[in-house]
């Protein structure tokens, strides 16, 4: 960002009062930071990672130098190196006295931080700086920024979650009419069945009275035929009727002539 850069570049030239040597490394480590930061069509890592290894050769001539540290945490941030940078500003921020120089690393720690993706730490970092100092610009369009992302990341929560929530009510409105279909489908299945079964027994009904019939028909005489039968019937009666007279009759001659011999 480019609030980022000034905070740094003002750290930067606040450290040229000090020895030949560190000032060598200082200068040029600004100088290359300077060209990445001209440079806005790429983000040239290859001259930031320069710079800081020059401000790394400051610091071993002068370990601790706090304005160099924080030189070399931009130089960090500027190659992405989010979590080595937060860590470097937050110790800073212990150390600066000033409230301005604090101000200064919490909102470093705060870009550190909105670069991570973490939203609501990054706000809490700006709110600080701006309790040292509540002038500070840069501090406020970044707090701003930062609540406008926090502020569409909610509300691509809470459209996820609506979608959500409507996708489950869909799901569960299918579930609801698929059931009630499977339940239609069986109660149709049952009745179709019992449809089948009745009329099952109904053809079984049918067959038995045809049967039932065809037997009555089959043992039914007719009148016709009843009297031929019982006409037949008598006629044999009297045919056995006459027989035994003859027989008794011959009987009776029989003993008669027997008498007489």
């Amino acid at each position: 960002m480019k609030r980022l850069i000034l905070l740094l570049l003002i750290g930067s030239f606040s450290v040229i009062a000090f020895g030949q040597n560190e000032r060598k490394f200082v200068r040029h480590g600004n100088k290359l930071f300077l060209e990445a930061v001209k440079d806005t069509t790429r983000l040239d890592t290859t001259k930031f990672s320069q710079a800081e290894e020059e401000y790394r050769k400051a610091l071993n001539l002068r370990p601790g130098n706090d304005q160099w540290n924080f030189n070399l945490a931009g130089a960090q941030y500027k190659q992405m190196q989010f979590e080595e940078a937060e860590r470097k500003f937050e110790e800073l921020a212990e150390k600066f006295d000033t409230p301005e120089e604090q101000a200064r690393a919490l909102h470093n720690i705060g870009n550190s931080r909105l670069m991570q993706q973490r939203i609501d730490e990054s706000i809490e970092s700006y709110k600080e700086a701006l309790r040292r100092n509540p002038n500070d610009l840069d501090t406020k369009y970044n707090l701003a920024y930062a609540q406008m992302l926090k502020n569409q990341q909610q509300d691509q929560q809470q459209k996820q979650d609506q979608q959500q929530n409507q996708d489950q009510q869909n799901q569960q409105n299918q579930d609801q009419q698929n059931e009630q279909d499977q339940q239609n489908q069986d109660q149709q299945q049952n009745k179709d069945q019992q449809n089948q079964q009745n009329q099952d027994q109904q053809q079984n009904q049918d067959q038995q009275q045809n049967q039932q019939k065809q037997q009555q028909q089959q043992t039914k005489i007719s009148r016709q035929d009843a009297e031929q039968l019982l006409q037949a019937l008598q006629n044999d009666e009297r045919d056995i009727q006459e027989k035994v007279k003859k027989e008794k009759a011959a009987k009776a001659r029989r003993i008669r002539t027997e008498k007489e011999w």
